[in-house]
């Protein structure tokens, strides 16, 4: 397990605040129980977002007369995370996605949070239902994402309305010699079900049905179905032995650089590539991912960020007090923001940046009709086998077997 200290120092030893440290109106509970409860908080969350938790730690810390360690997990945090819960060496407070959820509880690492009413209202309703599971409130949502179609404006100026618009203008600034690729939406040897998934559900395909209350069913699998077929047959026609669009070689690791080294027009990524357009000065807009001409509507996956508090953790109601009425706060929702550019989840927050970041309300409106990531355990069985379904049929294999044959590995791991 890869740990280590957040920023300079991880060990917050803190001792009781001095006067002005606490009592603020919009932190009620930071008064109660926790004081009296002593001991010591632990956080796990990336190296990120550790650096931004450090003061907001520390706060906690001197107002309630704790200790605060707040550690950064390098690589594999979910895994970790809950290894260590089933050896009981595992944190009080754990920072993460909401798609986790599924799999937390199923092996109970997490406990509900307690949110009043109010506090469920100040954020937005899609981060809250990325974070309901079973009926439950397991997290409390920080920032969502979702992808978006990012163009080079001097090469794109208007945003295309169909896949087959950006193909033609793609393809005639291929022709000009004024890129050298049409598209940049990773995919890689493996393939990449988070970013395919937009044209794979414009053209008509589906992970998992939903239930009478909007939930997802793991019994009712789409992949293997003929919609799904029908789905990979289009984004076959795209792949490198139809249009050339989609590639095995454009990845994760080079899809951003080859778009800000003006080597293609158009990317399909998230609000974390921003950073890296910006500094390489290129002109960009951010618009809807375009989905297939007389299909459905391309629907990115939504995603939340949020905390978790731990169900076999050392001080539960610490962390409850923590999760419950410290990271509601805008304070540390716009501190996360700032660590890294994601769409805060708190309305206020949100409110507080958007001024001055005009990107934020694109990546929204983009993602306005998306739909929430699976959090059920049963999503963990379609990651793999269908990113290499995909890949198989982007290189040329034929979409019927392939897609079916992944749908039967699929089935067969979902218990």
């Amino acid at each position: 397990m890869r740990i280590r200290t957040a920023g300079v120092v991880a060990l917050f030893a803190l001792a009781l605040a001095a006067s002005g440290c606490g009592g603020d109106s919009d932190e009620p509970a930071a008064k109660e129980t926790p004081r009296a409860a002593g001991g010591k908080l632990v956080i796990w969350a990336d190296d990120k977002r550790a650096v931004a938790l450090k003061p907001f730690a520390e706060k906690f810390g001197q107002e309630n007369g704790v200790t605060v360690e707040v550690q950064a997990v390098s690589k594999d945090l979910q895994t970790n995370f809950v290894t260590a819960s089933q050896q009981g060496s595992g944190p009080d407070v754990v920072v993460g996605a909401h798609d986790w959820i599924g799999n937390l509880v199923q092996n109970g690492a997490i406990d509900p949070v307690q949110l009043s009413a109010e506090q469920k209202s100040g954020f937005n309703e899609t981060a809250i239902k990325a974070v309901t599971f079973n009926g439950q409130l397991y997290g409390v949502p920080y920032a969502q994402e979702n992808l978006a179609l990012i163009r080079n404006t001097e090469l794109a100026p208007e945003a295309p309305k169909t896949i087959e618009d950006l193909v033609a203008n793609g393809k005639q600034l291929k022709a000009a010699k004024k890129v050298t690729e049409t598209l940049c939406l990773q995919v890689g040897q493996n393939g990449d079900a988070y970013h395919i998934y937009p044209l794979y559900a414009s053209a008509g395909g589906y992970l998992f049905g939903t239930g009478a209350n909007g939930d997802y069913d793991p019994k009712d699998l789409g992949v293997g179905k003929p919609e799904s077929i029908e789905a990979f047959k289009k984004i076959g026609a795209l792949g490198e032995k139809g249009e050339g669009v989609l590639k095995r070689s454009i990845a994760d690791t080079n899809s951003i650089a080859t778009f800000t080294g003006k080597k293609c027009a158009y990317l399909v990524s998230g609000p974390w590539a921003v950073a890296d357009v910006k500094k390489a000065n290129i002109t960009y807009d951010i618009s809807a991912v375009p989905g297939f001409a007389g299909g459905k509507e391309a629907q990115p996956f939504v995603g939340v960020q949020a905390f978790y508090v731990a169900a076999k953790g050392k001080n539960k109601a610490l962390a409850q007090e923590f999760v419950a009425n410290y990271t509601t706060t805008p304070e540390l929702a716009v501190a996360l923001y700032q660590a890294e550019p994601r769409p805060p989840a708190l309305t206020a927050a949100l409110d507080q940046v958007k001024g001055s970041d005009p990107d934020l309300a694109k990546f929204q409106e983009a993602g306005k009709n998306g739909q929430v990531l699976p959090a059920i355990p049963a999503m963990a069985a379609i990651w793999d086998p269908f990113g290499k379904a995909e890949a198989a049929v982007i290189g040329g294999a034929d979409p019927t077997s392939t897609i079916t044959a992944a749908g039967k590995t699929i089935s067969g791991q979902i218990k």
